[in-house]
């Protein structure tokens, strides 16, 4: 049963039990046939329900036989979005780490529920230590919007804008990461959870491929996040804590999007956001389009190296095309 199968399931038994429980308290209210007619039509109306919930979604119903070759990543997918399609998948709800990747659900989080022109200041949460994090390189007491931290979220992947958006809007990184768990639940990725907003590496801090296709299918409905991941630089003008003007230039770091690979003939990639971390190997997910406009969600998890990352990507988007 796939994930999102499942959690429509626990929907729909936590209807019915609820219902069962009210009749409980009520002894005697209706007679036996009565309430089993009641429950009968409860049951219809969350059928209904659960039917549309997964309406826009593509569903993985079976996995297809892989060629190692193809795809040497630990897991892969390509959901086509016009047709609601599923052309490839390997693994897709195998639990994996999502490094950056992660930096999805945080711009989806922001956008959704916060104010983009709110102005932000920066405190000592953003100030990322560990070995290898990448970084937007704000300083604490620097003032900027959280559109703009958007940008030092997503083109350098920058952890450090993943804190303050956290900071800022919840209070905490634990607060933060309790909105990102409470978003993942009410999409139906019900093999995530967060415990940071950028990534960087814990055991209790994993997803699965489907899940991914499943947050950045509802990323990619709000035209901000569509500008921002659609980027290849953008350039901040903001205040330091001396009240100094500072400008600072943000590249992404998609090959496909900066010119260092070219996407099969007929495939336009128009967003994506890379991953990398020790443990969860090197990753991407990205949205394209083919020539007639219809657009694909694509993501591979994992794989032993960057360059193989985009080799399994390529692979993986040629399908648009055949």
């Amino acid at each position: 049963m796939s994930a999102l199968k499942r959690g429509l399931a626990i929907l729909l038994a936590a209807a019915v039990l609820g219902l069962t429980g009210c009749q409980a308290e009520l002894k005697d209210t209706y007679s036996l046939k009565e309430r089993i007619g009641v429950l009968e039509e409860e049951k219809a109306a969350v059928s209904r329900f659960a039917d549309g919930f997964a309406s826009d979604l593509c569903v993985v119903t079976d996995e297809e036989a892989f060629d190692s070759a193809f795809v040497t990543s630990e897991a892969a997918a390509l959901f086509d979005e016009e047709n609601r399609q599923v052309l490839y998948s390997k693994d897709a709800f195998e639990r994996m780490y999502p490094a950056s990747i992660t930096k999805v659900m945080t711009a989806l989080v922001a956008i959704k529920y916060g104010d983009l022109n709110s102005q932000v200041t920066v405190t000592e949460d953003a100030v990322i230590t560990e070995a290898g994090a990448t970084l937007c390189g704000i300083q604490p007491g620097d003032i900027l919007t959280l559109e703009q931290l958007l940008y030092g979220l997503m083109l350098p992947s920058g952890n450090d804008a993943g804190a303050a958006i956290a900071v800022h809007m919840a209070g905490s990184i634990e607060g933060f990461a309790d909105m990102m768990n409470e978003e993942a639940a009410r999409l139906g990725a019900t093999g995530t959870h967060f415990v940071n907003p950028h990534g960087l590496h814990s055991t209790d801090h994993y997803t699965t491929a489907y899940d991914l296709y499943l947050i950045f299918h509802e990323a990619m409905k709000y035209p901000v996040f569509r500008t921002v991941t659609g980027s290849a630089a953008y350039t901040a003008n903001y205040r330091n804590r001396a009240g100094e003007s500072i400008s600072k230039t943000w590249k992404g770091s998609n090959w496909f999007m900066v010119g260092e690979r070219e996407a099969p003939e007929g495939v336009t990639v128009i967003g994506g956001k890379t991953g990398t971390t020790q443990a969860a190997g090197y990753c991407l997910i990205m949205a394209e389009q083919d020539d007639s406009g219809n657009e694909y969600i694509s993501v591979v998890l994992k794989a032993d190296s960057r360059p193989h990352l985009y080799d399994n990507m390529s692979n993986i988007i040629s399908k648009i095309v055949k």
